[in-house]
């Protein structure tokens, strides 16, 4: 085994920082699902369905860089105390909500998924009980009370489901991005916590390469942090992938205009410069070519962009984000592809690399299947 290799994730931590770590993963650390769903079973069939209560499912985006993650704490922000502060304006009651992913600190959710029972009572004749709000009304009303705040949480969408349907042990499948910016100008303030900058060139076939090692069933021990509580580290990847994509996702560089033709071939399209004339092109490491002083001045030198894709019915504790720490140092030749496959093989998470920061994560699906 190379030397890359006896790096233990935890060599530098105080003994004070692993008492930590180990109390946010029983925090947010999730046990076999098929177990706790029979348990969740037995526990709902001893409690009656309330008829006249409605169960929505609430898919949610959100910054997660101002949250302490998305389970509710008793004294942190999180996203859920959020989402349940609005919900208690709006209905004049508290509400539990579940999440059917648990998100650490500074992780964003481009879509998350929670679910909540609410019981519609008339405010002005206390005790009557007054048919469910439409969904609609229901995303309305809650983003109006969140977007009163910080307006770093969205509801992006509500449905009707049934009293059993729980948005955890329901999800069929669960999809996360994480984005890596490669180059060694200094990060844009608009990408401060969105991303990974990472000032080396990144190999991107050898990455590729990389997650082929890690794609199917396995015991991923190796990528699985301290404390987790999951009773088995065997998971199944479905999808493992990384791809380069648009430096920004705020504008179109001006390559990306050029490329769509936007002045000359959309008549539609404003723009003062002369058709003949040709603008100066963007590469994809944000060099202008073809242009003077003058047209290059006050533009930034992009960074390349790419985002690793993992897909899986559930994931282990910072799993996600140990494999990205491993494809990193692939991509920067501190990793072979051969010694991504022994740390696997090593089944303990002292092989692995450091973890990827939690800023470049991303929450960005959760597949259910709808009676």
């Amino acid at each position: 085994m190379s030397d890359n290799l006896k790096h233990p994730l935890d060599s530098t931590a105080s003994e004070e920082s692993l008492e930590r770590l180990s109390k946010v993963a029983r925090i947010e650390g999730f046990s076999d699902e098929e177990e706790e769903a029979e348990e969740l079973a037995d526990s709902e069939s001893m409690n009656p369905v309330n008829p006249r209560v409605q169960r929505y499912l609430v898919a949610i985006e959100y910054i997660g860089t101002r949250f302490s993650g998305s389970q509710q704490q008793a004294k942190d922000r999180t996203v859920v105390g959020v989402l349940q502060e609005a919900f208690h304006k709006f209905i004049g009651q508290p509400v539990k909500i579940f999440c059917s992913s648990r998100t650490d600190a500074g992780v964003h959710a481009l879509s998350n998924v929670c679910h909540v029972d609410v019981e519609r009572i008339s405010k002005r004749k206390p005790g009557e009980v007054l048919p469910p709000h439409e969904p609609g009304v229901v995303q309305r009303a809650v983003n109006h009370f969140l977007q009163r705040k910080d307006g770093d949480v969205m509801v992006i969408d509500v449905r009707c489901v049934p009293s059993n349907y729980h948005a955890r042990y329901k999800a069929q499948e669960r999809t996360y991005f994480y984005r890596l910016l490669s180059g060694s100008d200094p990060l844009s303030i608009l990408e401060k916590d969105r991303c990974w900058h990472v000032p080396e060139e990144l190999n991107l076939r050898s990455m590729q390469e990389a997650c082929r090692v890690l794609v199917g069933s396995h015991d991923f021990s190796s990528f699985r942090a301290a404390g987790c509580q999951a009773k088995s580290p065997m998971r199944s990847l479905d999808e493992l992938n990384i791809t380069e994509v648009p430096s920004t996702p705020y504008f179109p560089s001006i390559s990306e205009r050029a490329r769509s033709n936007l002045n000359n071939g959309d008549p539609l399209a404003c723009s003062s410069q002369p058709k003949s004339e040709t603008a100066g092109v963007t590469t994809n490491v944000g060099e202008v070519e073809g242009s003077t002083d003058g047209d290059s001045f006050g533009r930034r030198r992009w960074h390349r962009c790419y985002v690793v894709t993992a897909r899986s019915r559930g994931f282990l504790y910072h799993q996600v984000r140990l494999i990205v720490g491993a494809l990193k140092c692939v991509g920067t030749g501190e990793l072979t592809v051969s010694d991504v496959g022994r740390i696997l093989e090593a089944k303990t998470v002292s092989a692995a690399k450091p973890m990827a920061p939690a800023s470049g994560l991303y929450l960005a699906r959760v597949k259910y299947e709808f009676p």
